[in-house]
């Protein structure tokens, strides 16, 4: 199989990779010879009827020591459009050769152990990765961050394992002192292992950087909540207008802070009554945003704001009221006191609000876990999890019985363990030659 692995044409440099049995072979009809293994070597690319099509480095891997652990060759070409398609029609007439699928690559790199199943979806976030944060995110990831942890808690579960299965098999059953102290180590070293995985999960969720912070801007009616995201995103997104009840809907925009993702919403002003059955449906949903904001940009009196653990309270509008010493003494009241229209303040949200971010992200050196990473490390926390005094901490077969049940889970993050369904979902976020 061939993909264009690189950014689509016209650029500088088009890598075209092929991968599989004759690959080699590929490298030796197109471009004349194989060259010497891992060294660029400059050569004319011709097509089976002997047509000059470029002059460009050809690279020769044989595997298993390849990304996708087969034989790999990679064609680096100039980058027009014309050039790629005349190499990647060249290739497509060789006998048995095709075009790759979208994460066929990568595909292979895992069925062949070059990669497991998490370094594969820290690679697709690599991938997409559009801020700094998801950047250093996805990289921890993709270079085995978090498989190297499983790697550690599975040899912990087999040490663990054997000492009860060697308990169950060789004891002397006469020996009952002997055995209840095999009893009390599992159930400790059980205990211990189960702090930690509960530890893990209590870090924030990956989606949370990858999809971004939720940052919820609410308040009653022209209390310039629209104003204020026109000025965070720097241009016009939402309408400006002295009518209360102008915003109907939730209105969300991407936005980066600081290398941040997060996403801005503004809402519709929140009030208890209205005529407008329209305007109470996105009142409605104003608050539905708030329950589920991240952070909440609160531009109402102190007494109403909503409770949320994460809000800024904004004494909005300066412009307008600076000057009314009745206005400046209740604005002391507020975290925050701003004017999206001359800036003044801008800066200081702008600190608060990445601050504040700061603390709902892992900290400087800790993985963040999918979602369904965190589903399997919480079952193998849950078989872990023995009730002093029950039965069950007495019992060494059922000890033994949630520990491979518990290795079983911690299987399902990095091996293959019940991960074929989601195969195709996970691969075809790939791009092709990826």
């Amino acid at each position: 199989m061939f993909a264009l692995s690189s950014g689509m044409p016209p650029a500088a440099i088009a890598v075209v990779r092929v991968s599989g049995p004759q690959a080699g072979a590929a490298l030796q009809m197109l471009a004349g010879r194989l060259p010497a293994a891992r060294r660029a070597t400059l050569a004319e690319i011709k097509s089976m009827d002997g047509e000059p099509l470029d002059r460009a480095l050809i690279l020769w891997f044989p595997g298993p020591a390849t990304a996708t652990g087969e034989d790999l060759a990679e064609l680096h070409l100039h980058g027009g459009r014309a050039v790629v398609a005349a190499v990647e029609a060249a290739l497509a007439a060789l006998p048995g050769f095709r075009r790759a699928e979208a994460g066929e690559f990568t595909r292979r790199a895992f069925l062949s152990g070059r990669i497991d199943l998490a370094e594969a979806e820290g690679l697709a976030d690599l991938l997409a990765a559009e801020t700094e944060s998801q950047r250093v995110q996805a990289l921890g990831m993709a270079s085995g961050h978090v498989s190297r942890a499983v790697a550690g808690w599975q040899e912990r579960l087999l040490t663990l394992m054997a000492g009860a299965e060697a308990e169950l098999n060789f004891a002397d059953e006469d020996d009952v002192q002997a055995g209840e102290i095999v009893t009390l180590k599992l159930v400790a070293g059980m205990t211990d292992l189960g702090q930690e995985l509960a530890g893990w999960l209590a870090r924030p969720a990956a989606e949370v950087i990858s999809e971004g912070l939720s940052v919820v801007i609410a308040g009653p009616p022209n209390a310039g909540k629209s104003t204020l995201i026109n000025a965070l995103v720097r241009r016009e997104l939402a309408i400006v207008s002295p009518v209360a009840g102008t915003t109907r809907d939730v209105i969300e925009t991407p936005l980066a802070l600081d290398g941040i993702a997060m996403r801005f919403s503004d809402t519709a002003g929140l009030r208890s009554e209205s005529a407008d059955n329209i305007e109470m449906i996105g009142i409605d949903r104003a608050k539905a945003a708030v329950e589920g904001a991240d952070i909440l940009l609160w531009l109402g009196a102190p007494n109403d704001v909503p409770n949320h653990p994460r809000t800024i309270l904004i004494a909005a509008q300066a412009d307008r009221w600076r000057g009314d010493a009745a206005a400046e003494a209740e604005a002391a009241r507020y975290d925050l006191i701003l004017s999206a229209a001359t800036g003044e303040g801008m800066e200081a949200l702008h600190r608060m609000i990445v601050e504040m971010a700061r603390t709902l992200l892992p900290r400087e050196g800790e993985a963040a876990l999918r979602q369904r990473q965190r589903a399997a490390l919480g079952k193998a926390r849950d078989w872990l999890r023995i009730a002093a005094g029950s039965r069950e901490a007495s019992d060494l077969i059922l000890l033994a019985e949630r520990l491979r049940l518990a290795s079983g889970a911690l299987d399902r993050i990095t091996g293959r363990a019940g991960v074929e369904v989601m195969l195709d979902t996970l691969f075809g976020r790939f791009c092709i030659g990826k």
